[in-house]
């Protein structure tokens, strides 16, 4: 069994989405401290006058974890599906989506940055990539220790074979522990993803899955993992 466990992300860019799409299980980590000015509780996305950034009011002690972050009620829902309008609205395929959007951001009401997080990577996951891995939350598996220990201990408890970890977990994981407990490491490559049409130049990467979806459609999860399956084709 392939597993990855990560914190969740607001509407993360696609290669959040490559990882999940690359496990059989994936283990939300929203127990461990939130951290401010990070990937929680905010993203990017592309307009005329460059990269704008997305950010969802957050009320939370540095004792706080994630699932404890407690979103500040005001217009930011209002605000974020404005600035997706004004940014996509050309975008082939922003109509597409627009009734997601507008369930999310005009007719809901969101209460923990967890909550709306979880629910938009399931929801954009499962529906408009296609992707079958199961979810669930890291409290529902026993974990003991701190830091790197807590997280091996977690991964023991699911009885996976193979962890994907992003590259960014090598400046605390230790890789050896995995080896010695029969736990294959893989680490996440996020090179080499072809660019599609965007609306705007120069091409950028690092922007929310968003991008990718109104731009591209159903044809998204080629531009994230099925290019490489036609180069392995060739």
């Amino acid at each position: 069994m392939k597993l990855a466990v990560l914190q969740s992300n607001y509407i993360p860019w696609k290669g959040y989405f490559d990882i999940i799409h690359d496990v059989d299980l994936f283990l939300f980590y929203d127990e461990v401290q939130y951290t401010k000015n990070d990937w929680r509780n905010r993203n990017r996305i592309y307009t005329q006058t460059g990269v704008q950034w997305l950010t969802v009011p957050v009320s939370a002690s540095l004792d706080d974890s994630i699932d404890q972050a407690v979103i500040v009620p005001n217009r930011w829902q209002m605000k974020h599906y404005q600035s997706l309008l004004t940014s996509y609205a050309k975008a082939p395929y922003f109509r597409y989506y627009q009734e997601f959007l507008e369930f999310v951001y005009l007719e809901s009401k969101w209460e923990t940055i967890s909550a709306i997080n979880q629910f938009l990577i399931k929801k954009i996951s499962s529906d408009f990539l296609k992707i079958s891995t199961r979810f669930d939350n890291s409290k529902n598996f026993a974990s003991s220790g701190s830091g790197h220990q807590k997280l091996l201990s977690l991964i023991q408890s699911t009885g996976a074979e193979v962890y994907v970890s992003g590259p960014a977990a090598k400046s605390y994981i230790h890789a050896e522990d995995y080896q010695n407990a029969g736990i294959q490491l893989i680490w996440k490559d996020y090179s080499d993803y072809p660019e599609y049409r965007q609306l705007f130049q120069p091409f950028e990467h690092h922007v929310s899955i968003l991008d990718l979806l109104f731009n591209t459609g159903p044809d998204a999860p080629y531009y994230i993992w099925g290019w490489r399956e036609d180069s392995i084709g060739r």
